[in-house]
Protein backbone atom coordinates (compact mmCIF):
# COMPACT_ATOMS: atom_id res chain seq x y z
CA UNK A 1 0.00 0.00 0.00
CA UNK A 2 1.20 3.43 -1.13
CA UNK A 3 1.86 5.90 1.92
CA UNK A 4 0.72 9.00 0.73
CA UNK A 5 -3.22 8.56 1.41
CA UNK A 6 -2.45 7.51 4.79
CA UNK A 7 -0.37 10.93 5.62
CA UNK A 8 -2.88 12.66 3.47
CA UNK A 9 -5.72 10.72 5.67
CA UNK A 10 -3.82 11.44 9.10
CA UNK A 11 -3.50 15.09 7.84
CA UNK A 12 -7.41 15.74 7.30
CA UNK A 13 -8.52 13.87 10.54
CA UNK A 14 -5.66 15.79 12.78
CA UNK A 15 -6.91 19.15 11.03
CA UNK A 16 -10.68 18.26 10.87
CA UNK A 17 -10.23 17.74 14.87
CA UNK A 18 -8.57 20.81 15.27
CA UNK A 19 -10.40 23.39 13.37
CA UNK A 20 -13.88 22.10 14.19
CA UNK A 21 -13.02 21.52 18.24
CA UNK A 22 -11.99 25.07 17.90
CA UNK A 23 -14.96 26.67 15.93
CA UNK A 24 -17.19 24.45 18.02
CA UNK A 25 -15.18 26.14 21.06
CA UNK A 26 -16.01 29.61 19.48
CA UNK A 27 -19.42 28.64 18.61
CA UNK A 28 -20.54 28.56 21.78
CA UNK A 29 -18.61 31.20 23.41
CA UNK A 30 -20.05 33.47 20.84
CA UNK A 31 -23.87 32.16 21.96
CA UNK A 32 -22.87 32.27 25.55
CA UNK A 33 -21.37 35.84 25.02
CA UNK A 34 -24.81 36.85 23.21
CA UNK A 35 -27.07 35.60 25.64
CA UNK A 36 -24.94 37.29 28.12
CA UNK A 37 -24.33 33.56 30.08
CA UNK A 38 -21.50 34.45 32.10
CA UNK A 39 -21.37 31.05 33.60
CA UNK A 40 -21.25 29.27 30.14
CA UNK A 41 -18.44 31.69 28.95
CA UNK A 42 -16.10 30.83 31.50
CA UNK A 43 -16.78 27.30 31.73
CA UNK A 44 -16.08 27.00 28.05
CA UNK A 45 -12.42 29.38 28.53
CA UNK A 46 -11.86 27.18 31.31
CA UNK A 47 -12.01 24.06 29.38
CA UNK A 48 -10.65 25.62 26.51
CA UNK A 49 -7.23 25.98 28.80
CA UNK A 50 -6.98 22.40 29.40
CA UNK A 51 -7.87 21.21 25.61
CA UNK A 52 -5.24 23.39 24.38
CA UNK A 53 -3.19 20.97 26.16
CA UNK A 54 -4.88 17.79 25.00
CA UNK A 55 -6.19 18.31 21.49
CA UNK A 56 -5.21 21.79 20.06
CA UNK A 57 -1.42 21.67 20.08
CA UNK A 58 -1.22 17.66 19.29
CA UNK A 59 -4.02 17.73 16.32
CA UNK A 60 -2.08 21.36 15.19
CA UNK A 61 0.77 19.68 15.29
CA UNK A 62 -0.19 16.35 13.42
CA UNK A 63 -1.78 18.47 10.41
CA UNK A 64 1.74 20.62 10.39
CA UNK A 65 3.95 17.69 10.45
CA UNK A 66 1.86 15.41 7.64
CA UNK A 67 1.65 18.50 5.81
CA UNK A 68 5.06 19.12 5.81
CA UNK A 69 5.70 15.19 4.84
CA UNK A 70 3.05 15.80 1.76
CA UNK A 71 4.53 18.73 0.50
CA UNK A 72 7.84 17.80 0.33
CA UNK A 73 7.25 14.91 -1.74
CA UNK A 74 4.49 15.94 -3.90
CA UNK A 75 4.74 20.04 -4.30
CA UNK A 76 7.29 21.30 -2.63
CA UNK A 77 7.44 24.91 -1.12
CA UNK A 78 7.25 27.46 -3.48
CA UNK A 79 3.71 27.00 -4.74
CA UNK A 80 1.47 29.90 -3.17
CA UNK A 81 -1.05 28.06 -1.76
CA UNK A 82 1.71 26.13 0.32
CA UNK A 83 3.16 29.41 1.52
CA UNK A 84 -0.36 30.60 2.11
CA UNK A 85 -1.40 27.84 4.45
CA UNK A 86 2.43 28.34 5.96
CA UNK A 87 1.41 31.54 6.85
CA UNK A 88 -1.95 30.43 8.28
CA UNK A 89 -0.24 27.91 10.58
CA UNK A 90 2.29 30.05 11.63
CA UNK A 91 -0.33 33.06 12.52
CA UNK A 92 -2.55 30.38 14.34
CA UNK A 93 0.21 29.52 16.34
CA UNK A 94 1.26 32.57 17.44
CA UNK A 95 -2.02 33.35 18.63
CA UNK A 96 -2.56 30.13 20.59
CA UNK A 97 0.63 30.34 21.98
CA UNK A 98 1.00 33.68 22.94
CA UNK A 99 -2.25 35.00 23.54
CA UNK A 100 -5.20 32.18 23.91
CA UNK A 101 -3.16 29.69 25.98
CA UNK A 102 -1.91 32.27 28.50
CA UNK A 103 -4.83 34.17 28.46
CA UNK A 104 -7.43 31.13 29.01
CA UNK A 105 -4.97 29.91 31.77
CA UNK A 106 -5.04 33.34 33.70
CA UNK A 107 -8.69 33.32 33.44
CA UNK A 108 -8.78 29.75 34.82
CA UNK A 109 -6.97 30.88 37.66
CA UNK A 110 -8.48 33.78 38.49
CA UNK A 111 -11.60 31.89 38.18
CA UNK A 112 -10.13 29.30 40.91
CA UNK A 113 -9.33 31.86 42.64
CA UNK A 114 -12.38 34.31 42.72
CA UNK A 115 -14.78 32.78 40.84
CA UNK A 116 -16.57 35.12 38.22
CA UNK A 117 -15.59 38.60 38.48
CA UNK A 118 -15.91 40.98 35.90
CA UNK A 119 -12.32 41.28 35.44
CA UNK A 120 -12.49 37.56 34.46
CA UNK A 121 -15.46 37.96 31.98
CA UNK A 122 -13.63 41.04 30.49
CA UNK A 123 -10.61 38.85 29.93
CA UNK A 124 -12.80 36.17 28.58
CA UNK A 125 -15.05 38.62 26.13
CA UNK A 126 -11.16 39.66 24.64
CA UNK A 127 -9.56 36.41 24.43
CA UNK A 128 -13.07 35.09 22.35
CA UNK A 129 -12.55 38.09 20.15
CA UNK A 130 -8.93 37.02 19.58
CA UNK A 131 -9.98 33.51 18.99
CA UNK A 132 -12.61 34.50 16.82
CA UNK A 133 -10.10 35.94 14.40
CA UNK A 134 -8.16 33.07 14.73
CA UNK A 135 -10.50 30.77 12.88
CA UNK A 136 -11.02 33.87 10.17
CA UNK A 137 -7.80 32.66 9.19
CA UNK A 138 -8.06 29.14 10.18
CA UNK A 139 -10.72 29.22 7.66
CA UNK A 140 -8.92 30.64 5.04
CA UNK A 141 -6.32 27.85 5.30
CA UNK A 142 -9.18 25.77 5.01
CA UNK A 143 -10.18 27.41 1.84
CA UNK A 144 -6.88 27.55 0.38
CA UNK A 145 -5.59 24.06 0.99
CA UNK A 146 -8.90 23.17 -0.94
CA UNK A 147 -8.65 25.80 -4.07
CA UNK A 148 -4.53 26.01 -4.11
CA UNK A 149 -4.89 29.00 -5.61
CA UNK A 150 -1.93 30.36 -7.80
CA UNK A 151 -1.10 34.35 -8.58
CA UNK A 152 -3.88 33.90 -11.41
CA UNK A 153 -6.60 33.31 -9.16
CA UNK A 154 -7.02 36.52 -8.07
CA UNK A 155 -10.89 36.30 -7.53
CA UNK A 156 -9.64 33.83 -4.85
CA UNK A 157 -6.71 35.64 -3.18
CA UNK A 158 -8.79 38.78 -2.74
CA UNK A 159 -11.92 37.35 -1.36
CA UNK A 160 -9.44 35.47 1.12
CA UNK A 161 -7.68 39.00 1.89
CA UNK A 162 -11.42 40.81 2.04
CA UNK A 163 -12.32 38.21 4.75
CA UNK A 164 -9.52 38.51 6.58
CA UNK A 165 -9.28 42.26 6.42
CA UNK A 166 -12.96 42.98 6.84
CA UNK A 167 -13.01 39.84 9.62
CA UNK A 168 -10.48 41.91 11.43
CA UNK A 169 -12.36 45.26 11.15
CA UNK A 170 -16.07 43.71 12.47
CA UNK A 171 -14.29 42.07 15.29
CA UNK A 172 -11.46 44.06 16.61
CA UNK A 173 -13.18 47.49 15.34
CA UNK A 174 -16.70 46.76 17.09
CA UNK A 175 -17.73 48.43 20.27
CA UNK A 176 -19.04 47.02 23.06
CA UNK A 177 -22.49 46.08 23.59
CA UNK A 178 -24.84 47.16 25.94
CA UNK A 179 -24.84 43.53 27.67
CA UNK A 180 -20.79 43.52 27.30
CA UNK A 181 -20.85 46.50 29.32
CA UNK A 182 -22.73 45.75 31.74
CA UNK A 183 -20.91 42.63 32.71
Amino acid sequence: MDWYPIVKLLHVVAATIWVGGGFTMILVGTLADRANDQETLMALLKATAKLGKLLFMPSSLATLVSGLIMTSVWTGFSELWVIIGLCGYAAAFVTGTFVLKPWTQKIAAMLARDGITPAAVALGRRTLRFGKFDYIVMAIVVADMVLKPTLHNTGELTAMAVLMIGGAVVIFARRETAGTAAA
